[in-house]
């Protein structure tokens, strides 16, 4: 059996957000609404947006990529962590959700560091690439539809300058990717992707258990 130092119950999370989290009264405020959205599940926990803001720093970050806005947790959390100059090109195709990134990036003062897409994904990659931007990010958070997953990936890591890091979430997939009746397409792009990984060896590369499981990827 493997050595596994701690099991996270919902009364430990609960310790580690009373003794770390540090979430900005917008951030929180956006968590809540969000929290009763029909959609709900398809927002990262407030531990891993403050992990991001972390990594960011860290990173030195001036220009970011997001596959993934959602009601735009992610994107405020790095945002805020970025410089004034900073930039955040956020890839979504829902003008719905995203009107709710919207109106907290407006009020937390970030909405001109981010430039959102509104187009497929793959489509606005593509256009980055085509423009001369490749090698020009330094960080990308990956959180869309799991099937792209490798494709967006791909694309993101040319866009990456060396050094730069690519975040992907829900690698752990709710644990259906350890569940032999798990067949679904979503959960076998997952597996797909985390297999690939692995081996990638233009990559320094580790998953860690946030949230729903994290890829963190260094560009070498």
């Amino acid at each position: 059996m493997p050595h596994i130092k701690i099991t996270m119950t919902a009364e430990l999370a609960d310790y580690l957000r009373s003794v770390s989290l540090q979430e900005p009264e917008i951030l929180q405020r956006l968590r809540e609404e969000t929290a009763a959205h029909p959609q709900a599940g398809m927002q990262i926990t407030p531990e891993q947006g403050q992990f991001m803001a972390l990594l960011v720093h860290l990173l030195n970050a001036r220009l970011t990529l997001e596959v993934g806005v959602f009601t735009g947790y992610s994107s405020l959390a790095v945002a805020l962590a970025l410089p004034a100059a900073g930039k955040i090109i956020a890839c979504d195709i829902s003008s719905e959700f995203t009107a709710i990134a919207r109106k907290y990036w407006r009020e937390a003062g970030v909405e001109q560091k981010i430039d959102l897409r509104l187009a497929p994904a793959i489509q606005t990659l593509d256009a980055l690439i085509a423009q001369g931007r490749s090698g020009t990010f330094d960080f990308a958070f990956i959180d869309a539809d799991k099937e792209n997953y490798a494709n967006y990936y791909e694309r993101a890591l040319v866009l990456l300058r060396p050094g730069g890091l690519i975040a992907v979430d829900n690698v752990l997939w709710h644990g259906r990717v350890i569940d032999p009746a798990a067949n679904d397409a979503d959960t076998r792009a997952i597996r797909a992707f985390n297999a690939t990984m692995r081996t990638d060896k233009r990559v320094w590369q580790t998953m860690v258990p946030v949230g729903d499981g994290l890829t963190l990827a260094v560009k070498k």
